[in-house]
């Protein structure tokens, strides 16, 4: 019987670029690395971000996709120089060890920069634990990072016939679905979810996703209703997502899943 969870929502703030440049300038700026990480910002503390883990968030820089419900279109850029060093990061994250559990790389698309790895192993040293969120776009990158992970949260946007809608992007369903085929046979604890809008998604895609998911071996599963926080589209802005999705929805996608949540504002 899986277990049907509701959970309240709010977005994350960030720990501005320029803030924590301030409070590290003392220490040194090299990057431990031999790639230093493109960071957008950082989340000292989070309770939501990985599941039963006290955790950092690392905000990647980049993303190719232009999801109109992105909620953090500033970081889907990549500045020429990394608006908050790597070797500032760490510096924090010190600071953290007894404090926290874990580091989750989130972005913006982590698996973009190739510098993850060598950022994850920075992390790792320290005794964290690693999380990841990712929309999959790079199966070969994440595929080489996989064995640094202790759990994953993986952004599946729709069926593999609605995803170019909402990326923007030309054939982008393809190595996302690599990308899930990865994950589930890897054997790392992870979670699929899905962000989901009346204009984006009916009833029945919904459904249809969550029975292909199913069928391939997930076995937790999130929906994650549209919030505005952040969101520049106005049309998505707009439309009101009360009742949405069903009772009956919810109730039909619960039933395939060992563990589902449905998160709302």
């Amino acid at each position: 019987m899986s277990a049907l969870t509701l959970v309240k929502t709010t977005a994350s703030p960030l720990l501005p670029a320029e803030r924590a440049a301030n409070r590290y300038s003392g220490v040194n700026t090299s990057a431990p690395s031999t790639k230093p990480l493109k960071v957008g910002g950082i989340t000292p503390f989070s309770a939501t971000d990985y599941p039963g883990q006290l955790a950092a968030v690392v905000f990647v820089q980049g993303c190719p996709w232009r999801c109109g419900y992105c909620h953090n279109p500033h970081l889907q850029s990549r500045t020429r120089d990394s608006p908050l060093a790597w070797a500032q990061v760490l510096a924090l994250l010190q600071r953290r060890v007894g404090l926290i559990d874990s580091v989750v790389f989130s972005g913006g698309e982590p698996t973009m920069d190739r510098a993850l790895k060598d950022a994850m192993h920075d992390v790792r040293s320290l005794g964290f634990g690693v999380g990841l969120h990712t929309a999959g776009m790079y199966p070969r990158r994440l595929q080489e990072v996989l064995p640094l992970v202790d759990w994953i949260g993986m952004d599946i946007k729709a069926t593999q016939q609605g995803y170019d809608t909402i990326t923007r992007t030309a054939d982008s369903a393809k190595a996302v679905w690599a990308s899930a085929g990865i994950v589930v046979a890897s054997g790392v604890t992870h979670e699929f979810r899905t962000t989901v809008h009346p204009a984006l998604h009916t009833p029945s895609e919904i459904l249809a996703l969550a029975q292909t998911l199913s069928a391939m071996g997930v076995r937790n599963y999130a929906l994650q209703v549209f919030r505005g926080t952040g969101c520049k589209n106005d049309d998505l802005n707009v439309i009101s997502t009360e009742k949405f999705p069903s009772a009956d929805l919810i109730a039909n996608v619960s039933a395939l899943f060992e563990s589902f949540v449905l998160r709302c504002e």
